[in-house]
Formats: structure tokens, sequence, C-alpha cells
């Protein structure tokens, strides 16, 4: 079976890998002419390093990535409202990872060329169209380079193009723009002394667009030196308004100080914060509706071109490696290609589209804008509640992750695979 990945960002690059390891060999396609170390950080939580360690690359992880210990929540004066364990300190048998997303990016592309070969992933195509035949799929890309157009035939499309994802787009050609909430995030990545204990993300505040959070992705070179700290100041526009400069524009270290100024955090020095950030960006908070159906015939959505979500839990990226996953164990399961993006489908969106909604009531965040809402931290008991409801609803409680069997696919169905290839 032939798959074309169009997408080469850590949800195209996991499916490469998830694909090849029940044994396809997909190609992937990304528009970028060349794909580069670049962003802030992102949070891989234990469900997808799980995946991600069965793929073989729980060694790698650990050496570009940090493990957090803990998730604080506190108020604008700084003070814990509710706090709880990450990781391994929670139980769970494998590490939750900060991570730089460059890095980690860089890592995934590093495993498919090794894995798959050096002209797995090819750059400079902008994907364009596809049309489906009852034997197959073909992709219409543009070189950006010439000018020219290349054809892709293949038995099965994956779009994991992220939130903006022109597969999506030809699927659901009426949907328009990502919506809005008015909040916008400044993001950046500086060197600074250990926050707190140096083994915990902060979410300081209470509802989105009065917010900060800081959490290191990566431990010092040598001890007590400064370590890369990741860090969000949330602001907020009118919903319709589009920010000076539009998306992605550069905040100037002033302005990001101006923004600051206001927060009093003993634990941090925002100021130096600001001054030590190489760049920082805004964006928007944006997602899009769940959708009723991401298969259609040959073709499946995969990652954010599936679900993008409003960043409330640290679970965006990480349902998206669930997602591989998934996709490639129900290709290996079924020589019916349709069938088996059909079955995906169905294990897949119900889930994840709830957590869409779910962030878009704040999801795990609600707990610090009911502390701000009643002048205190909430009982225990209410905090764990929403927290766990979260995870349930994700499918990452400790007992979920720690115990649900495995999507690889079993060695013998994999090199049956590569037979019928």
């Amino acid at each position: 079976m032939r798959v074309t990945v169009v997408g080469g960002g850590i949800a195209g690059l996991s499916c490469a890998l998830s694909l090849h390891a029940a044994g396809f060999a997909p190609r992937v396609y990304e528009a970028a002419r060349t794909i580069e170390a670049v962003g802030v950080g992102i949070n891989l939580l234990p469900h997808a390093v799980r995946e991600l360690s069965e793929l073989g690359l729980g060694g790698e992880l650990a050496s570009v990535a940090l493990p957090p210990h803990r998730l604080s929540y506190r108020d604008r004066a700084g003070e814990a409202v509710w706090e709880e364990p990450l990781g391994r300190a929670a139980g769970y048998r494998w590490p939750q990872y900060s991570v730089h997303r460059g890095r980690l990016q860089m890592l995934l592309l590093a495993a498919v060329r090794e894995r798959l070969g050096p002209d797995s992933v090819r750059t400079g195509l902008l994907f364009q169209r596809f049309e489906q035949s009852a034997g197959g799929v073909r992709a219409h890309f543009l070189d950006r380079s010439s000018a020219l157009p290349v054809l892709d035939d293949a038995d099965v499309l994956v779009g994991a193009d992220g939130i903006d994802s022109v597969v999506r787009g030809r699927l659901y050609p009426d949907e328009g723009l990502p919506l809005r909430n008015g909040v916008h995030m400044w993001r950046g990545v500086a060197r600074h002394p250990h926050v707190l204990d140096g083994r915990s993300i902060v979410v300081a505040g209470g509802t989105p667009g009065a917010k900060f959070v800081a959490y290191p992705i990566e431990d010092p070179a040598t001890a007590g030196a400064d370590a890369l700290v990741n860090w969000v100041l949330e602001v907020r526009h009118r919903p319709t308004a589009q920010p000076p400069g539009g998306p992605g524009r550069r905040v100037t270290t002033a302005e990001a100080r101006a923004g600051l100024a206001s927060w009093n955090l003993p634990w941090i020095d925002l100021a130096a914060l600001a001054d030590d950030s190489s760049a920082i960006y805004e964006y928007p908070m944006t997602d899009r509706d769940p959708l009723p159906r991401w298969s259609f015939g040959r073709v499946t959505l995969l990652g954010d071109a599936a679900h993008p979500m409003f960043p409330m839990g640290m679970n965006g990226g990480s349902q998206s490696v669930v997602d591989s996953r998934v996709l490639a164990w129900c290709l290996a399961r079924d020589d019916d290609a349709e069938a088996a993006l059909r079955r995906y489908d169905r294990m897949r969106r119900p889930t994840v589209n709830a957590i869409v909604l779910a962030n878009r009531d704040l999801g795990p965040e609600k707990t610090i804008a009911l502390a701000e809402e009643h002048g205190g931290a909430l009982p225990a008991a209410a905090a764990e509640r929403i927290a766990t409801s979260y995870k349930q609803l994700a499918g990452a409680t400790v007992p979920q992750v720690n115990t649900h069997p495995s999507w690889t696919v079993p060695a013998i169905a994999a090199a049956r695979e590569r037979l019928r290839g």
C-alpha cells in the first residue's frame, strides 16, 4: 500500500515513522523549501511519549528534552492555587517531556530519513489538489523552485498540513478561516535561572487573555547555569481585530516589558526574560469547529489538519502522535484502504473532537479561572475532579496510558505487508 503524507511537521513526520514501523514506505511532501529548527516550546504528554518510545525514539527524546515533574497553577501574585505531579512522578510508566519544537522536529526528520531513506521527505512542493479513482488517489503539487507540476500516485493520501490545511480545504471548501477567541499569545524563549525547582510547568493568572506560562525546555549545560525557558504571555484584542503586523508579527522588547510589567511573580525576573529572548512573536489563539468526518474514500486528515485546538491542557501535539499510531495500525489490519480509513475515523475523531470542545471551555485550566473568580484556591477535591475529568476525556489517565494494548503492529503483519509491496 502506497501512502502519501502531505506536511512535514511533527504530525506528518510522526505519521511517516508510524507507517514505516507498520510495514509501509510512505512519502512525505512539505511546502517549505527547507525544514529548519524553528519554533518555541512544546509538551509531549506520557500518552505521546509512550507511542514515540515504542517507535524506538525514547533515547533520542531523553537527549533533547526535559522531563517536568510538576504542574503548578498560580494566581497573578505567584501564589500556588493547585499543583499536581507529572509524568513518572504521577505514576506513568513514561515521562512527560518539555522540548523545543524545532529540536523535536529535527529529531523526527532525522529518524525518517535514516529509516526510510534520504529521499523520503521532499521539500518545496506545494500541495494543490487531489483526485480519486477506484484504484488510488493522485496528488497534485507545485514545485516552488521550478514552478512545474509534480504528480504523486498512491493508495492513500494523508493530510497532515496543519491548521491551514489545503487538504482539509479541498474536503470542506466552504469552511473558511480558523476561528479566534480574541486572545493573542506572545511567545519567546530565553536563557534564565531555574523557575521554582527547575522541573515545573507554571501557569499563572486566570482566564484566557490574562495568563502567563513558563517552563524549561532543556537542562543547563552545567549545574547552576541558566536553562532555556519557554514563556507565553496572553494578551487580548477585540475578536475581529488583527494585531498590528498580522499573525506571527515580531513583538519588540519594550512592548514585551510593558506587557509583563503588570505581573508580580516573585520567582521569575520578567524584565530579564523579555530582555534575554532572542525573538518574541505574537500569534492568535485559534481553532476550528470539530468535523463530522475526516475520511473521504482514500483521503483522510491527521493532527492539526483534523483537530486544531486551543492550547489548554498541552494536548495538541500529543494527540497528533496518537493519531499517527492508530492510523498505521488500521491500515496494517485491513487490505481495504477505504475501510481502514473509516475505522481510523471512528476510533479517533469522537475523542479528539471532544477535546477540542473541552479546550474551548478551558479544559484543565478551568481550575485557575475558577480560583480567580472565587478569590482563592479551590478545594482540592474540586481541582482534582477537573484534572481527572480532562485526562479521562483525552484517554490520558495513568491507568489508561499504562495498560492499554500497544498500537505496535506485530512483526509478522509488518513482514507480510513488506512482501506485498
